[in-house]
């Protein structure tokens, strides 16, 4: 089969609210070549992942500097929970798209996982080498405003790994057949 008919008929591209979207059949053993990823379509990606991660980052730091832990339980209870809660919010569009729960958290970890892991690397990574960041209390600015100027950050960094992988049929680009 030529590669033209093979695009046209199994598979499409559709724009939709801006997102390229790569949908089709996959059973033939290879894949076109997807479009190109967009900035724009890759900072909202990020900005999806960066809002679950912020969360769960904000709540697990809240928690364990409230229950007075030392640092690193502390920052592992705010991973647990930055990739709790950046999963979370995509396996709820996957899941009222009708996706059924195993296929949806499996897109999930499909989507999610390498943005959150780049993000969660470099949100820590900036608060643990702030000085005074980590032993910071809720009342003390620097507590937010390290936590805010991290995940800034972290949004910058993350976002050229969404594009990267967008633009290869990967991550948010996954998840994005299934908005409607």
């Amino acid at each position: 089969m030529q590669h033209e008919a093979h695009s046209t008929h199994a598979h499409h591209q559709m724009n939709h609210e801006g997102h390229e979207c790569h949908e089709g059949h996959h059973g033939h053993g290879h894949h076109p070549a997807p479009a190109g990823a967009s900035w724009s379509m890759a900072a909202q990606a990020t900005l999806h992942c960066l809002t679950g991660c912020a969360i769960g980052e904000v709540l697990g730091m809240v928690i364990g500097t409230w229950l007075d832990w030392g640092n690193v339980p502390t920052m592992v209870l705010a991973i647990a929970l930055a990739f709790l809660f950046g999963y979370s919010l995509t396996l709820r569009g996957v899941l009222k798209a009708g996706v059924g729960f195993k296929a949806a958290v499996r897109v999930a970890l499909a989507a999610d996982t390498l943005s959150i892991a780049v993000m969660e690397l470099i949100d820590n990574g900036v608060i643990a080498l702030w000085p005074d960041a980590m032993d910071a209390h809720l009342d003390d600015a620097l507590f937010w405003g390290a936590l805010a100027v991290s995940l800034v950050i972290a949004f910058l960094a993350t976002t050229p790994v969404n594009k990267w992988m967008i633009g290869r049929g990967k991550g948010h680009a996954v998840v994005h057949q299934y908005h409607h």
